[in-house]
């Protein structure tokens, strides 16, 4: 199941970047911040604020964030969002879904990655404190909602901040993603 996320990830990455050399005759572009230094950053500027290339690149080797935020809750995490969050660095993504737009979530560098494990680590609190079943985000509407893996069984629902889940998405993060185009 692993194997078949990181190719559907890995296909939709490639095509976002496919459209987006189309589209503009180049990858992604970004306003430099050398305090915020990232392995997805192409070329860097002495200049703060500039312009500079940037594209989506593969985690070599993988954070182990996700071992750590396991061992701090005393509860493992589902492969699919370790995957998810681990397969690339990047800045998020713009898609269209069929119920909407949304963006998709990822880590630039190692220090949003702390940012995300804290980010993380307190939706799951309050989940617990809830009662509701743990589940972590992933992506996000321009509104409140954001898409979330259920970690139990993978499936993938919209919540909103403090309450249950909406509705159901898709079985999993590979039928969800394969519902996604990028919206440049």
């Amino acid at each position: 199941m692993a194997t078949e996320l990181t190719e559907t990830l890995d296909r939709l990455i490639d095509t976002t970047l496919d459209l987006q050399q189309a589209r503009t005759g180049t990858v992604f572009r970004a306003h430099h911040d050398p305090a915020w230094p990232s392995p997805c950053v192409l070329e860097t500027s002495p200049d703060a604020d500039a312009l500079i290339h940037w594209r989506p690149v593969r985690q070599q080797p993988p954070s182990d964030m996700f071992a750590r935020l396991s061992a701090a809750l005393e509860h493992p995490l589902h492969p699919d969002i370790v995957t998810w969050y681990t397969r690339y660095w990047s800045d998020p993504l713009p898609m269209h879904h069929p119920d909407g737009e949304l963006t998709l979530l990822f880590c630039w560098n190692e220090a949003d990655m702390e940012r995300l494990r804290a980010n993380l680590l307190g939706h799951l609190l309050a989940k617990r404190k809830q009662r509701q079943p743990f589940s972590l985000f992933f992506a996000c509407t321009d509104g409140d909602e954001f898409m979330t893996l259920n970690n139990e069984d993978g499936s993938i629902w919209l919540e909103k901040p403090g309450h249950k889940p909406l509705r159901q998405l898709a079985q999993d993060m590979t039928a969800f993603l394969q519902q996604l185009t990028p919206a440049l």
